[in-house]
């Protein structure tokens, strides 16, 4: 290898103390929940002591430390020490149940467990459950002075020293983070990102939406998911910006941060970027300091495009998984209003194709979008089918449905396990949702197949919204717009859709209830 793909730049572990060399006194971190700063001088020396704590407890190089907490600033201490040490993250998510987060630590195997004060008991239940038997250390919720039983505290195990700490050599195609994916069937798969992974989804972002050293973005994902590091959080910190967080998620809280820190970039999933549009602060709010704003996650509706469009923010769609980037496209400059409902085209460093087993389609088919970079993952932790069939073949395999354009547009069409078929004709959930949420009644809508005596399946629209509506209502709404077999033959109504992850929504859950004959 290279020099430089053998040296530290290369890798994560001396971002740190790149940025407390160059850039020492800017401010790195925002704790929006307690409103404490963070410099970056200030963030290495906190990762220097975290990464004597983890060698305390005999966490070495290629070693797995596991944690369970909502975003706070001991998890950047603890991201930026298994950089440092070589070891490996695995941030778990608080929601999960105690069996399924039981699944998850029999794969992750840590040695040593960080857990926020609130989750202890649940991680205790499915440490019950499981072989493995690390070390449990406890995080205080803010202003928790409860004295936390058979469990020595992050606070109180911290070394005092915070100089310099010896790192081993890495390379790129070391592993850093375990992150898990979104569970939309079954336990979430723990995707393995390497080192080189992450600066290169973090180039590729800075390169292909124009980051800047002067970059502010309030973090609206959790640290849990790729989107809690890879979708801007990493990407600022290595142009030197600043990053801010919070315990939870509140859309006036967090119209007042974007306000009173001065944010430059924000992104977000659909729900969010809406709610922050009904909210009653919305009109009143300074958004002028906004210069990249991108909805991920899913589709987002033209109703909440349009708010945003109108308060002169260029608000475009983007597209990524944990296996993949995430961030895979880009708007061009100067792009038209009718690409709105594309995710552009692919990134700098992103190649992209549709195929229909294995083959290109023509410009305007639908098939299975494929990724190749990079910035993709290699393989799925403990699991080599499944690594196989979504890494096997050169390109990453993503699962979803998308057609491209004659411009080289990408459209995201749907999940293929989304897609059913009416009367013999494929019908895409993702399509007539995006019509039917432009009606002033609707809500929110999910789409599901159900069993037809006829036709074989035909849609069913859940809606959250205007429970006077009609099927009738629906139908004509949908004349003109869509095929007759793509127009839903039943609707039902939830007071609120059920979620998965930061406010999206969990389709499985609605599939499950609703999906039925």
């Amino acid at each position: 290898m290279s020099e430089f793909t053998d040296g530290p730049q290369a890798w994560v572990g001396a971002w740190s103390e790149k940025r407390a060399a160059l850039t020492p006194d800017r401010v790195g971190l925002v704790d929006a929940t307690t409103g404490q700063r963070y410099t970056y001088a200030a963030l290495d020396r906190r990762a220097n002591r975290a990464s004597r704590l983890l060698r305390s407890h005999g966490v070495e190089r290629g070693d797995r430390v596991a944690v369970v907490s909502r975003n706070r600033p001991e998890v950047v201490d603890l991201f930026l020490a298994t950089a440092k040490t070589g070891s490996v993250l695995a941030p778990l998510s608080h929601r999960l149940a105690p069996p399924e987060l039981a699944e998850l630590l029999g794969r992750v195997d840590p040695t040593l467990m960080v857990v926020e004060t609130p989750f202890l008991e649940e991680t205790r239940a499915a440490l019950a459950d499981v072989e493995t038997a690390p070390t449990v250390m406890a995080v205080e919720t803010d202003g928790d002075e409860t004295v936390i039983a058979d469990a020595p505290t992050y606070t109180d195990e911290l070394p005092d020293y915070d100089g310099a700490v010896e790192t081993p050599t890495l390379a790129p195609d070391d592993t850093h983070l375990l992150l898990h994916t979104g569970g939309s069937t079954g336990t979430p798969k723990e995707t393995v990102l390497s080192h080189r992974t992450l600066v290169w989804n973090s180039l590729n972002t800075i390169a292909s939406w124009g980051l800047r050293d002067d970059d502010v973005t309030p973090l609206t994902f959790p640290m849990f998911h790729t989107g809690g590091w890879n979708v801007v959080t990493l990407p600022v910190w290595h142009m030197g910006g600043t990053v801010v967080l919070a315990r939870e998620f509140d859309p006036g809280q967090l119209l007042a941060t974007v306000e009173r820190a001065g944010a430059t970039v924000l992104v977000a999933v659909p729900a969010v970027l809406r709610m922050l549009t009904d909210h009653d602060d919305w009109d009143e709010t300074t958004l002028s300091t906004l210069r990249v704003v991108k909805s991920g996650g899913g589709p987002c509706r033209q109703s909440v495009m349009e708010s945003w469009w109108a308060r002169g923010i260029d608000l475009t769609q983007g597209y990524g998984l944990t296996e993949c980037g995430p961030n895979n496209f880009a708007m061009p400059d100067g792009w038209p209003r009718e690409k709105a409902e594309t995710v552009g085209k692919p990134a700098m460093h992103v190649d992209a194709r549709v195929v229909d087993g294995g083959d290109p389609v023509e410009p305007g088919a639908v098939g299975e979008l494929q990724l190749r970079s990079p910035h993709a993952a290699s393989r799925y932790l403990a699991n080599d089918a499944e690594s196989e069939s979504t890494f096997g073949g050169g390109w990453v395999s993503t699962g979803d449905l998308a057609s491209v354009d004659a411009e080289g547009y990408y459209r995201i069409e749907g999940r293929k396990k989304d897609m059913f078929v009416s009367g013999g004709e494929n019908v895409y959930p993702s399509e007539v949702e995006s019509v039917l949420s432009a009606h002033e009644g609707i809500h929110e809508v999910v789409v599901v197949p159900v069993v037809d005596d006829q036709w074989g399946e035909v849609g069913r629209a859940v809606v959250e919204g205007d429970e006077s509506l009609t099927l009738a209502d629906i139908e004509t709404f949908c004349e003109g717009k869509l095929a007759r077999y793509k127009i839903p033959n039943d609707v039902a109504f939830v007071d609120e859709m059920p979620t998965a992850g930061p406010e999206k929504i969990d389709r499985q859950a609605v599939a499950e209830r609703f999906g039925e004959g």
